[in-house]
């Protein structure tokens, strides 16, 4: 038995190379897996679930993700989805299309023995005044039915707009500010009691050796895919199971 994880993958139509490649990796590597987690950003933008009835290119390739993603579920592996800062508008449309569960914003799980907690990630980087700002706002209810209210081309230019905001922001800010509080990750850990989080996000892949509580604990960190390459983490059943990040060649993911 293992389970997967992955997170950024950030799917567009613009994406044609990392698209191909999860494709290949659902086929190759997660086939016969206990579990998928997709700890958000599976695309790089998602205004709206009316987006399947539609003839934008965007269309084409979530509706190919569903299409796939169900195909796993049938053969038997459970699918779970986080939302991330790029797609937090995911609804559940699609998740029930993909026969998929939608996880908390802090999910705490047990995975072939392993207790962890997992998220997206954003959450933690409370440095970054004006993101967290952002983020409080676009999670409140109102805010979304308001935004799913506009024309979907209006929403679509306004994700447009927010990415070339977030950019130009990105741009200004020390690195510090753009990864996580250190003291929010322990925090975290210490509310839930767990040795081991698992997260995406930062795009700076890297398992963290911590202490929490007089207590040795990792924090993995899943990187972002490229045009060749992926990331994701694995937890195989053993009598002492061990997360490993990896990362792989989009070309040739690894066996399942």
């Amino acid at each position: 038995m293992r389970t997967l994880l992955v997170a950024d993958m950030h799917l567009s139509s613009d994406t044609p190379e990392i698209n191909q490649g999860f494709y290949r990796y659902l086929e190759q590597t997660a086939q016969g897996a206990s579990a998928l987690y997709i700890l958000g950003d599976l695309f790089d933008a998602w205004m709206g679930d009316d987006l399947l009835d539609t003839q934008h290119p965007l269309s084409a390739v979530a509706l190919e993700v569903i299409q796939r993603l169900r195909k796993l579920s049938d053969d038997g592996t459970a699918i779970y989805l986080s939302h991330g800062n790029r797609d937090f508008l995911l609804g559940e449309r699609f998740v029930n299309a993909c026969q998929a569960t939608l996880l908390s914003d802090v999910q705490e799980v047990e995975l072939e023995g392993v207790p962890l907690v997992l998220l997206h990630g954003d959450s933690l980087c409370t440095q970054d005044e004006a993101y967290m700002a952002f983020r409080q706002q676009s999670r409140n209810p109102e805010w979304q039915a308001q935004i799913l209210a506009l024309p979907l081309e209006q929403r679509l230019e306004l994700a447009k707009s927010l990415r070339m905001q977030s950019g130009d922001a990105n741009a200004n800010k020390a690195e510090a500010i753009m990864d996580v509080t250190h003291a929010e990750v322990v925090q975290l850990m210490e509310r839930y009691g767990v040795a081991t989080m698992i997260h995406g996000h930062t795009h700076r892949p890297k398992v963290h050796d911590l202490t929490v509580e007089d207590v040795p604990a990792k924090r993995l960190v899943l990187g972002d895919w490229d045009d060749q390459h992926g990331w994701d983490v694995i937890i195989e059943e053993s009598d002492r199971p061990e997360p490993r990040l990896r990362q792989f060649s989009l070309a040739t993911p690894p066996a399942a």
